[in-house]
């Protein structure tokens, strides 16, 4: 296998193969991240060393395989023909290979057709992982969650909007969904606004997996520049524990399974949504009167 900078993937995919068949993210443009911008330039590696590195794995880890997950940034971008090949050659190589999955926007959600996705899915894609990260219209375009349609106006949600489309589109097509959402990406400004839009956004769009992760402004990327021109905060530890509770409190899902386990979070937290809403929320409550310890700041990481 052969890899180009460095790696990331969701916490879920830890025992999986990976596989990377783009070098960046054809996007690049979130202005918290910093995961791609050591690999400016976005490419699509040339299929015939995708397989290349799918039949190295085979002989080296074959029946092992059960998860694959298709790297870099947001994979879904690759063509039909590129897909087509890497689930083909996975399905043939990896026998006990039960779920491929990758990183995708909601622009390129929207830009595969029905017909796409429901190929895609029948060839073996099953789950998409989408960091809407807020759903405060105002938050999202300070991070730059994607680009501004032709012709909006300053009152359109096509933010927000664009996430329900694409949620809608790909379950539609039988795939499962992970939404991402990103505690005190609001800043202290927009804290309540972020964390209520978050539960607004997580119940329309309705994924069947929701996770929090906690910001870490990143020296270099341009939300530092703008915490440093511009007095943007980044909220305390009790009110990113406050947006969690809202957030997790007032979302409507139908049945997602719920978890804060990445490395950036002060509280590991898991369980189903709304089943377990309750309990979560009372930990919650309980964290914040300090009666729970936190994960120190020494082993929190990215």
């Amino acid at each position: 296998m052969r890899y180009t900078g460095k790696l990331y993937r969701p916490p879920s995919e830890a025992h999986s193969y990976i596989l990377q068949a783009t070098i960046g993210c054809s996007w690049n443009n979130c202005t918290y991240c910093d995961m791609y911008r050591d690999k400016p330039v976005f490419r699509v590696r040339p299929i015939e060393e995708s397989l290349e590195d799918i039949s190295m794995a085979g002989m080296t880890y074959g029946d092992s395989v059960e998860k694959l997950f298709v790297a870099d940034g947001d994979a879904l971008i690759l063509d039909m023909d590129h897909w087509r090949a890497i689930l083909e050659h996975a399905r043939e190589t990896f026998p006990s290979l039960r779920q491929v999955s990758c990183y995708a926007t909601s622009g390129n959600i929207l830009e595969k057709t029905d017909a796409e996705l429901d190929e895609l899915r029948g060839l073996g894609l099953s789950l998409l992982y989408i960091g809407p990260e807020s759903g405060d219209e105002q938050t999202m375009r300070r991070l730059a969650k994607g680009p501004r349609p032709s012709g909006a106006s300053r009152e359109d949600k096509y933010l927000y909007n664009s996430h329900v489309d694409a949620a809608k589109k790909a379950k539609a097509s039988g795939m499962k969904m992970s939404a991402i959402f990103l505690l005190g990406a609001g800043g202290t400004e927009r804290s309540d606004a972020h964390a209520r839009g978050s539960a607004a956004l997580a119940t329309e769009m309705d994924p069947d997996f929701l996770s929090a992760l906690t910001l870490t402004v990143v020296p270099g990327t341009p939300l530092a520049r703008t915490q440093s021109n511009s007095g943007w905060t980044l909220p305390e530890v009790p009110e990113l524990l406050a947006e969690l509770r809202t957030m997790v409190g007032e979302s409507n899902l139908s049945n997602a399974l719920f978890r804060t386990n990445h490395a950036s979070n002060y509280l590991p937290l898991g369980g189903r949504l709304p089943t377990d809403k309750a309990r979560i929320v009372q930990t919650l409550d309980r964290a914040i009167s300090g009666e729970i310890p936190l994960r120190p700041e020494w082993s929190r990481g990215l």
